[in-house]
């Protein structure tokens, strides 16, 4: 039974908490300490005051970390340095340096570390992901994908408005999942245009961005859109193939019912074959996200987790987007 400590308490930290299997919830921190100590009641675990006496516990083997952005890679590198494995939550910190710190650290002391990117366990998405391999539909040509939603009441006063404790805003929020997937479908993509902009909430932070990514030999690209602005959630992910599409909607919730749809090319071409798979109920991602990270400490070698590399690779080109646009000076 793998024992856990968890450093944030808030909707994310409680679906970590509440997704482990094989495992046991030790103990729980959080700044807020009543919200801590709801989930610890709720797990029959112990609350700690400070995180880094968490992470000092001889009895924890694993932490998860879900803080807000400007606390992720302090933590997590502590945490690693304590001989701890760690899965800490997209983007795993604000810039490129916060991220390489953990790899170092995770290096260093031989640890597994993973960045939770969970939209790759979405059923759907995983689906997907086999159909592409399969080559079923030949091979991959491109990506259009959209995400977004619209706020609410008092948004431009959340952290995620604050620039030193978010690093970013929309691109560096849910874009940075479109990038994540994107290059976990195709491989490394690297930038080519992108472009943020703050259209309505009051805030030094983007709340739209537009990002253009293509492969080193210009086989493939994407083509990915954010925003804070959507007024209506929506998740929206396709995949073209020489011999037909993969369309990925919803993510459950709000964001609506999770399906795949599969249009298949016929041979004499005009309207495709279509193949419908629909994933109702709650959310797997977090479960599965988590049983693969189990997996990887298990020594398995095929586990589709995002690695620290693969964090630094998003967060290169979320750089990118802001140097061009003078959010970050290079």
């Amino acid at each position: 039974m793998i024992r856990v400590g968890i450093i944030g308490a808030g909707l994310v930290g409680a679906k970590r908490a509440d997704s482990l299997s094989d495992a046991r919830l030790v103990a729980v921190q959080d700044k807020d300490h009543s919200r801590a100590k709801v989930l610890a009641e709720k797990h029959r675990a112990t609350v700690e005051k400070d995180w880094r006496d968490l992470i000092a516990r001889d009895d924890i083997e694993v932490v998860v970390v879900s803080t807000s952005h400007d606390m992720l890679s302090e933590c997590s590198q502590a945490a690693l340095s304590a001989g701890k494995h760690v899965l800490v939550e997209k983007p795993g910190g604000r810039n490129i340096e916060e991220i390489q710190r953990q790899i170092n650290a995770s290096e260093k002391f031989k640890k597994i570390l993973r960045v939770g990117y969970n939209h790759r366990f979405h059923p759907a998405l995983q689906k997907a992901k086999e159909i592409v391999e399969g080559h079923s539909l030949g091979d991959l040509m491109f990506v259009r994908a959209r995400y977004g939603h619209g706020g609410r009441l008092g948004y431009e006063k959340e952290w995620r408005a604050d620039p030193s404790v978010s690093g970013g805003g929309e691109l560096l929020d849910q874009g940075v999942h479109l990038i994540d997937l994107a290059q976990w479908m195709m491989g490394p993509l690297n930038p080519r245009w992108g472009t943020t902009h703050t259209f309505f909430w009051p805030m030094k932070v983007e709340d739209y961005g537009f990002v253009a990514l293509e492969s080193e030999d210009h086989q493939r690209c994407a083509w990915l859109h954010a925003s804070w602005v959507e007024w209506k959630n929506i998740f929206h992910f396709e995949i073209f193939c020489q011999r037909g599409k993969l369309e990925i909607s919803g993510l459950g919730g709000s964001y609506g019912v999770e399906e795949l749809r599969v249009f298949k090319m016929k041979p004499e071409m005009g309207p495709p074959e279509t193949e419908v798979f629909s994933f109702p109920g709650s959310d797997l991602s977090w479960k599965l996200e988590w049983e693969s990270f189990v997996r990887s400490l298990q020594g398995s070698p095929q586990q589709i987790g995002t690695t620290g590399l693969e964090a630094r690779k998003n967060m290169e080109i979320v750089r990118w987007v802001y140097e061009r646009n003078g959010q970050i000076k290079s």
